[in-house]
């Protein structure tokens, strides 16, 4: 019995380095035999049409780039001088660097309005980890600036003797972190992922003698990199291309601070009661300080205005000059069931900034789709926190190369003959089918121990495929579970009838079925339905903090029908 049960736990054990082999799905199969035209190799010339045939390459159409492709695939396999076998188009396929579902270039124009463009946002970026106790750090900021995050959040603060000026989360535990400091980290790092324009919201807690110096310190620190209006007041926000390698400093002109000294986040429960008659209150002698700081107002290029005199009042007359607004999403929620279109209709002009509610300590975010759907440009989420809110934020900032800034679809900014504008909450009819089939995955027994999943046991993958977007076009599927297997092989499609495919995110999720307690997740990644490049593509999967995995990844196909 002993031996017999030594024998049983050694199989058990043998099963987890079982490894299937890798095979072709039967439409890799049959690509590569229509396009090899029945030979058992393929030309580079052969290759090139089925990239701008099958896979819609259109770019592609000098032998050189397939000629590339057969090298790379050479080297990679070992076998200079040898055909270009099924094996080795299976493999190149597998190569998300070479073969990757969205394009890594920028593509969109960039020569619009910045309020044209989803932008990259991040909020409280100075916190390394919870908004009640975590240290203030310019290391989360250099992290999101080297991910392509271009909107930076700064909440300034007087020191404890009201000479200098620090970086924390007021009214917390938060360890402060000096802003003559993250200036130098923004400075230094701002443009090593992206060259579009950052741009610094500000917090401003200041008296004028530090608004002051934060106008000196922006100077110093970053020369002719800041971007200073020729007036006080735009009439037209400059477009990305216009603002490369720009800083843009956005807060309250100083006036505002003197009359409510509050922010945008810690008033914006209140701003909706509030009416103007402070306006009145204001001495002889805040007059006389709001003179000291004129170097200051004149450094910020994107005045945020607030809804004191009511929510619809701000979004429907907004102001003369294009301006920023900011809400929380409790008051963007609450607009989107009021004043829809009116939120629409505002940006089209204007840059809405939404932010997490107070009560997400734990540095958690909202779903962004909302926010998306009705244009709010500055959707500001906390980097340092993780999950599929997060995860729908990564994937929106893969579009055009990852550079931090996305075009709004032309139905956000359009207007009909009568003035109307997109309504989310409108059912409209299917306008685009995306066509999804889950092949096949490969490399967890590279990027995670054999015991991850299962002590005795491969894992038993299956994949969920959801769609992200209005109401009408939300989906779930999931294939089914492949039991004991590295390589998981499904080969299944599922069909999403899409009405707005512009707003749609596509999320890919895969677990292992035997663990739900431990260790079940196996990847994941959102990409924008939009971007999706047809054909059959390697599909890199993420970890649930957003890194990239080494080695895991799908082999998907997308149909546009």
């Amino acid at each position: 019995m002993g031996s017999y049960n030594y024998y049983r736990v050694l199989g058990c054990f043998n099963r987890k380095f079982k490894i299937s082999e890798l095979q072709a799905p039967p439409d890799v199969r049959a690509a590569f035999v229509k396009y090899a035209e029945g030979a058992e190799h393929m030309t580079a010339e052969q290759l090139r049409k089925f990239l701008v045939e099958y896979q819609g390459e259109e770019a592609c159409t000098a032998a050189s780039d397939a000629e590339a492709i057969v090298a790379t695939a050479f080297n990679r396999r070992h076998h200079l001088g040898r055909r270009f076998t099924l094996d080795d188009f299976l493999d190149f396929l597998l190569q998300d660097h070479l073969n990757a579902p969205i394009t890594s270039q920028v593509h969109h124009d960039m020569s619009a309005p910045m309020q044209h463009y989803f932008i990259y946002t991040g909020h409280n970026s100075y916190l390394t980890g919870n908004q009640l106790s975590s240290e203030c750090s310019e290391i989360p900021i250099i992290k999101a600036l080297e991910n392509g995050v271009r909107g930076i959040e700064l909440d300034l603060w007087p020191n404890s003797t009201k000479n200098n000026i620090h970086v924390l989360h007021g009214r917390t535990l938060t360890s402060p972190v000096s802003l003559r400091k993250c200036f130098e980290s923004i400075r230094k790092h701002a443009f090593v992922k992206s060259p579009y324009p950052v741009i610094i919201t500000i917090e401003d807690h200041l008296t004028p003698e530090l608004q002051a110096k934060v106008a000196e310190m922006a100077t110093q620190a970053f020369g002719d990199m800041l971007y200073v209006p020729e007036s006080e007041c735009l009439d037209e926000f400059p477009s990305p291309n216009e603002l490369k390698h720009k800083i843009i400093l956005s807060t309250k002109p100083p006036k505002e601070y003197l009359i409510n000294n509050k922010d945008d986040e810690t008033s914006a429960d209140l701003q909706e009661n509030n009416s103007s008659e402070d306006d009145d209150k204001q001495s002889d002698e805040e007059n006389e300080e709001m003179k000291r700081a004129p170097e200051y107002k004149r450094l910020i290029a994107i005045r945020a205005g607030n809804a004191k005199k009511g929510l619809r009042q701000a979004l429907i007359h907004g102001s003369h000059t294009v301006s920023r607004l900011s809400l929380n999403e409790q008051r963007l929620q609450r607009a989107v069931d009021l004043y829809s279109t009116h939120l629409i209709r505002f940006t089209q002009n204007n840059i809405l900034r939404v932010f997490p509610k107070s009560t997400r300590v734990t540095s958690s975010n909202f779903k962004p789709i909302t926010c998306w759907m009705h244009g709010a440009q500055m959707v500001a989420f906390n980097m340092q926190g993780y999950g599929k809110s997060l995860w729908m934020m990564h994937g929106l900032f893969r579009s055009n190369g990852g550079c931090g800034y996305v075009k709004k679809p032309d139905l956000l900014m359009n207007k009909g003959p009568n003035e109307e504008v997109f309504d989310p909450k409108l059912t409209l009819p299917v306008k685009k089918t995306l066509k999804v089939t889950v092949y096949m995955g490969e490399g967890w027994r590279l990027d995670f121990s054999h015991t991850h999943f299962d002590t005795y046991s491969p894992p038993d993958f299956y994949t969920k495929v959801h769609i992200v977007g209005v109401e009408a076009d939300a989906a779930k599927k999931k294939t089914r579970i492949k039991e004991d297997d590295w390589t998981p092989y499904w080969d299944e499609e599922f069909v999403f009838p899409l009405r707005v495919p512009e707003l749609a995110i596509l999320r890919i999720e895969v677990r292992d079925h035997d663990t739900p307690e431990k260790g079940d997740f196996g990847g994941q990644t959102c990409l924008p339905v939009s971007e999706l490049r047809p054909g059959i593509r390697a599909v890199p999967l993420y970890d649930r903090k957003g890194h990239k995995y080494k080695s895991v990844r799908l082999l998907m196909r997308f149909q546009f029908l």
